[in-house]
């Protein structure tokens, strides 16, 4: 089986999403996955024709104003006028954002889903992720334990349905991870944000007239 990759993250460095397909590529191992990049690797011919002849396209990214970032939206919008997608390919997507709430993903799997049906592939499964800002500190804890106890096991699910090729419903899902302590934490690096950049604590909430 050919599996292709696209990391559609805006950040040309480490990202949440790459995090995400990391957890994902150690349940994928050789089972033949090329891993793209829609903005530090340049999606030549010969790229972009083995995406064609993939079995399996998987789309990583975060989520953009409740939508698919603008440089994966022109990637899509290109990939439809050069036919980079055959018919019949197996389509599957991993959302991650900054809220706690998973379900918040729902539009842009939505928008991942039309576009599959206007190039004519058919979709397999999308899976939003909540609090994707807690990832880069959780590298401690080993898949499917603690914090990551819900993503181990939805990752589990969704590898085992892009290996047999199987549709399924979409999954969303939140951390392990009390809801207000994320919050917490979120306002406290702000804080230590502005700091860096010489910011008060009240300039941070100031409104403007």
């Amino acid at each position: 089986m050919k599996i292709s990759i696209i990391n559609g993250s805006p950040k040309a460095g480490k990202s949440n999403s790459e995090i995400l397909g990391n957890y994902l590529l150690s349940l994928l191992k050789d089972n033949g996955i090329r891993k793209y990049y829609s903005i530090s690797v340049r999606l030549d011919d010969k790229i972009k024709n083995e995406i064609y002849n993939s079995d399996v396209l998987i789309f990583l990214f975060p989520l953009y104003v409740d939508g698919i970032p603008s440089n994966l939206l022109k990637l899509l919008v290109e990939f439809e006028k050069k036919k980079v997608i055959k018919y019949g390919t197996k389509i599957y997507c991993i959302v991650n954002n900054g809220f706690y709430e998973g379900k918040q993903n729902q539009l842009a799997i939505l928008q991942i889903k039309n576009w599959c049906e206007k190039v004519k592939a058919r979709w397999g499964q999308g899976i939003g992720v909540g609090a994707g800002e807690l990832l880069p500190y959780l590298k401690k804890y080993p898949l499917g334990q603690g914090p990551l106890k819900n993503l181990g096991k939805v990752l589990d699910k969704f590898s085992a349905n892009i290996l047999t090729l199987k549709s399924d419903e979409d999954i969303y899902i939140n951390p392990n991870w009390l809801r207000s302590l994320y919050f917490f934490q979120g306002s406290i690096s702000w804080i230590l944000k502005g700091r860096k950049n010489n910011l008060r604590v009240r300039e941070l909430f100031r409104k403007s007239n």
